[in-house]
This record gives C-alpha cells, structure tokens and sequence, in this order.
C-alpha cells in the first residue's frame, strides 16, 4: 500500500538538505577529520582556577555520579531531575570519553543539528535534556539552572579544537550490520547467564554502591526493571543496544578488542530489550516525518513491517523499504522546488 506524502515528510526533507548546506558552509574545513582513538582527553588541571574550570568540574561529576547530585535519593528535592539512579557514564563510559561508547567529545562542533526524533533542529541543551528525560527516565533540566551549563560547559570542554563540520571518527557507536533474522531471547538468556549476569545480576537489577535510599548509585547498573531507562531511551532500541553491546561490553571490551560474537551481542540486546521498564508516555509523536524513524523504533506508528518486526527483527528488509521510500521523498521534493523556481529566459 502506498503511504500518502504529508506536509512534514517533505518539511523534514528540506530541514536536512538546509542544516547539511549550513553546516558546509559554516565549517572551516568540512573535509578534516578528527580521529578519537589515541587523540589525548584535555586536562581539567591545565584551566587556570576560576568559574569555568569549576562548571567543567562540576560537569565531568555529573556524568559520573549523577545519581549523587541531581539523582531521585538526594537530600534536596528540588535537584531531583533524574528518576533513576543511573550514571551518564552508564553508557558515555570513561568520563564520556571513550571512542564508540556515545563519547561526547566533538558534540559541541556537530551542534545545533538535525534530528529526525523532534524532526528540527536541536541544541546541546535540547539533546541532553532527551537523556534526562529518556535514559534518566527524569525531566528537563531548566536551561538558566547551573546542572546545566555544567553539562555544557563540560561538552565544550571535551570538544576543544574539534572543528565545526570535522567528521568524527570515534563518535557514537561502531555501526556494524545486524544478522538478517529475528534475534533469539532465549539465546540471548544463556548469553546473559554466562558474560553479563555476573556483574549486573542475574535479574538484571545491577550491583548497587550501598542501599535504596543512600543516594551513591550502582557498581554496575540495572539493566531492566523500575530504576532503569525508560521505553524513550535509545538503548531500548535493539540494534543500538547491540552495536553499544558489542563494542563496549563485557567490562574491558573496546572496539578493537571484542568479547560478544555479532550474534551473541544481538541476542542479548535482545534479551534486555524484553524486560519490562518505565514507559515514555506518547512516544507516537517521536519521528513526526515518520520516514526517517529508525527501524529498530519498536512503538508505533509503523509504516512497514509488524510491531515485533520493529523489535526483534529482522531489520535489513525493513531497512531496504525505508531507504526506498527515502529516495522517493527526496525526489519528490526536488521536484516540488523545481516547479516552484521561477522560469529561465
């Protein structure tokens, strides 16, 4: 059946061709490339005393122990922004850092930009406040509130001589192609059982610091469950979590010293992807454009494919449709533009 082409479709087009244009335009070197894997971390210690070195501080302890400062135990209410006692280094492992792990070096020279989830463009701001929201399963952080510009203050600080427009080769995760089949759960538990259960629990609930209540978070975090993110959050996406799974764990794995098979991380990606957690409320207004939805985006509205098709695979099929409809979008909308220019003499 064909999908009619709504006004946002073609909106969402024309968004990324006008960020991809400025961004060009705006980069001192649109071609260099910065490579994060033996790049040296800047040093804290070499800011000279004063208040931007204490907001790079105070945001390289956020990203570590969030859950001791704006975490759902602390003393003070008011600063309860996450609901769950994660870390950012949860998934930005190693201060955010680490090449392939979500690392938020260079997020400063790739910001504002667009994103197919609001289907606009985002500032820093607005991207760390879907992780408060999402993985943190909390709320926004105000804009003006000193957590904040820590965490902002701490990006920029990572990001120092990352040119605008550089390609970052270390940023996100390690894209690798998913197997062609419906990952298997109950492969994925024998997998669980025997490389990760040992430090996040058999029941998947982590390995906390001390106890409910104290405020001080978790050795290992819960992989699922109540005080684990929520259904919003990227790492309840299947392919995500197994490309972040494959390249950042068992503890000691990196992306050039793997531990999981292809197979092995998609299973218990999948495994994990199964339990219950919070719920997101109105995730049907993520991806407005819907075209540009990630395939592994397991709520609806869905334009291809089934429900557990979009949650366990298998995803190249899905992904082939979806690159067909781009394709279709796109040449839609050059020819929209093209009969709206004006005639040539």
């Amino acid at each position: 059946m064909n999908t009619p082409i709504s006004r946002p479709v073609r909106r969402s087009v024309a968004l990324a061709a006008l960020v991809l244009a400025a961004q060009l335009a705006t980069a001192a070197d649109p071609t260099s490339t910065v490579t994060l894997v033996g790049r040296a971390v800047p040093d804290i210690a070499n800011l000279p005393a004063g208040p931007q070195r204490d907001l790079v501080e105070y945001g390289k302890q956020l990203s570590e122990r969030t859950f001791a400062h704006i975490g759902p135990e602390v003393a003070n209410q008011k600063l309860r922004y996450a609901g769950n006692n994660l870390a950012c280094v949860s998934c930005h492992e190693a201060s955010a850092t680490k090449p392939f792990a979500m690392p938020w070096v260079g997020v400063s020279a790739t910001f504002p930009q667009y994103r197919g989830r609001e289907d606009d463009i985002s500032t820093v701001e607005e991207r760390v406040n879907g992780c408060m929201e999402r993985s943190m399963n909390g709320k926004a952080l105000p804009l003006d509130s000193r957590e904040m510009k820590a965490f902002t203050t701490y990006i920029a600080f990572l990001s120092k001589d990352v040119p605008i427009g550089a390609t970052v080769q270390g940023a996100g995760t390690v894209q690798s192609k998913m197997p062609n089949r419906r990952a298997d759960v109950t492969a994925g538990a024998t997998v669980y059982a025997a490389k990760c259960a040992v430090c996040h629990g058999v029941d998947g609930q982590g390995t906390r610091v001390g106890k409910a209540g104290d405020a001080q978070g978790y050795t290992f975090p819960p992989l699922w469950g109540p005080d684990s993110f929520n259904t919003g959050a990227g790492m309840n996406r299947l392919a995500m979590a197994a490309r972040f799974i494959k390249h950042n764990m068992p503890l000691g794995t990196s992306h050039d010293a793997t531990q999981l098979s292809d197979d092995e991380a998609y299973d218990v990606s999948a495994l994990m992807v199964s339990k219950p957690r919070p719920v997101k409320a109105n995730l049907e207004v993520d991806f407005p454009a819907r075209w540009n939805k990630p395939v592994d985006a397991a709520f609806p509205p869905y334009l291809v494919g089934t429900a557990d098709q979009h949650k366990f695979g298998p995803f190249p099929p899905l992904a082939d449709k979806q690159k067909q409809m781009t394709e279709q979008l796109k040449a839609l909308a050059a020819a929209e533009r093209a009969a709206k220019a004006p005639p040539s003499r």
